[in-house]
């Protein structure tokens, strides 16, 4: 059993409009909506609450069905972190408390990243954010753009996020070969945030950035107005999140691969 850690509250945001899965919070996996297996996830974790916040009645009701705490919020928030900012100032959070925000679509996320990602904020006076990455594994997901690579300094704490490769291996990508050099320093974000709520709070006054404008990446406001991100390597590496169709049948296979070990 894990040791117990100090107390923090997990946040879903969890938006009913979604330009290639409409809906995607409700979404039935294995007789679940997909929002309840993430708030179950959540609750595996050592967290002290679990409030799902949404700009839509429906989840809303179906948060009530399954009886988790739900927190109806603005529609018009431009990002995740917005909304969860919002959370927090509803509930009159303390500047120092700490918020995990699990994305309604990561069905799957192990409780033990939720916690680690918790545990290592509260660890690191100095950074207001921390979030999780694992090795780069091959050199496809080096050069997908959908794929975030994050650079960190000596102390595991952020340079950059970007959708280009990087760092550049100049010698060795001059080849053009298949292989990643050998050094291991490639790490892709896994996007499992833990926040002071006073970074939040300071957060939703800044306008966007230019360098989180072009990359199309919120974490780097954080990074251009001079706040730390510690990252670490996942002690368990989620599964994909559900962002199409294809990616939603997939699920569905290994949750009902799952419950059929279970039974």
């Amino acid at each position: 059993m894990n040791a117990a850690i100090a107390p923090f509250t997990v946040v879903i945001p969890a938006r009913f409009s979604s330009s290639r899965l409409p809906g995607k919070p409700l979404v039935d996996i294995c007789g679940k909506p997909m929002i309840q297996h993430v708030y179950e996830r959540a609750c595996e974790s050592q967290a002290t609450r679990v409030i799902i916040a949404t700009d839509d009645e429906r989840i809303v009701k179906a948060a009530e069905s399954f009886d988790a705490e739900a927190c109806m919020t603005l529609a018009g928030h431009p990002s995740g972190t917005d909304r969860l900012q919002e959370v927090t100032r509803l509930y009159e959070m303390g500047d120092n408390e700490v918020i995990v925000n699990v994305q309604g679509d990561e069905p799957l996320i192990p409780a033990k990243v939720i916690d680690q990602v918790a545990n290592n904020l509260m660890q690191t006076e100095s950074a207001g954010a921390a979030t999780l990455a694992e090795p780069v594994r091959n050199r496809d997901d080096l050069f997908n753009p959908n794929v975030v690579k994050v650079v960190t300094d000596r102390e595991g704490f952020a340079l950059y996020f970007s959708r280009a490769p990087m760092p550049w291996a100049r010698d060795e990508f001059a080849d053009n070969g298949s292989l990643l050099p050998t050094v291991d320093i490639f790490r892709r974000h896994i996007g499992i945030y833990a926040y002071r709520v006073s970074l939040l709070s300071e957060y939703v006054q800044w306008e966007q950035s230019p360098i989180e404008s072009i990359e199309s990446l919120e974490q780097l406001r954080l990074l251009w107005n001079g706040h730390r991100i510690h990252v670490a390597d996942a002690m368990e590496t989620p599964p994909h999140g559900v962002d199409t169709e294809e990616d939603l049948n997939a699920v569905r296979v290994l949750m009902a691969n799952r419950l059929a070990d279970i039974s």
